[in-house]
């Protein structure tokens, strides 16, 4: 077992990694990395967020004006570290924002945004849920602390209105027929949808 031991950290150190071994357990007489061992500040961590494609029986797009920065946006919102799934994220933060029930959705685009100096990047998830009745519509209620108003916009309109990173992901999912694999906001040529 010293010998396995002492390959595990031979290869570690060949890989980059830290001087200090993992520990290893025995399994079937053969010496296995332990990975409870491992600190959990090592794995790659990146930010991710959810949002959704909510429409009106006029083809509008529901937008929303946070009150916490500048422009509209969409229902949507970072997930949340504690294991909850880019689709909980996006039914949760449209319940939070606007009081509406998500209960069906099609995910129509992901989007990579690399890092950059003012901010972490990310994976963003983009989600049609489809057309809203005008009942269902009339039940919107604003979160008061951070949304301010909303408003139904066709889509050239809400190309307008939105921000760039937000508008191309609008922009490249609706009407696709198939989920949208975007890099920074732009397609990938390599990458078929």
């Amino acid at each position: 077992m010293d010998l396995a031991i002492r390959l595990i950290a031979a290869s570690q150190l060949s890989r980059g990694s830290p001087a200090r071994p993992r520990r290893a357990v025995l399994r079937n007489d053969c010496a296995v990395p332990d990975a409870s061992a491992e600190s959990h500040s090592a794995v790659p961590r990146i930010p991710a967020s959810s949002g959704a494609l909510i429409f009106d029986p006029a083809g509008r797009l529901l937008l929303l004006k946070p009150s916490y920065k500048k422009g509209w946006t969409i229902p949507g919102g970072q997930i949340e570290p504690n294991g909850e799934t880019p689709w909980e994220a996006c039914r949760r933060e449209v319940r939070e924002e606007c009081g509406l029930e998500v209960l069906h959705g099609r995910l129509a685009c992901v989007d990579f945004l690399r890092p950059k100096a003012n901010r972490p990047g990310g994976m963003r998830f983009l989600f049609d849920c489809g057309t809203f009745t005008d009942r269902q519509l009339g039940s919107i209620t604003l979160q008061p602390d951070e949304i301010s108003d909303h408003r139904f916009a066709h889509l050239a309109e809400a190309a307008e209105l939105l921000s760039g990173p937000i508008r191309r992901r609008v922009s490249a999912a609706v009407g696709a027929a198939r989920c949208v694999y975007l890099e920074d906001g732009q397609p990938v040529p390599s990458v078929s949808g």
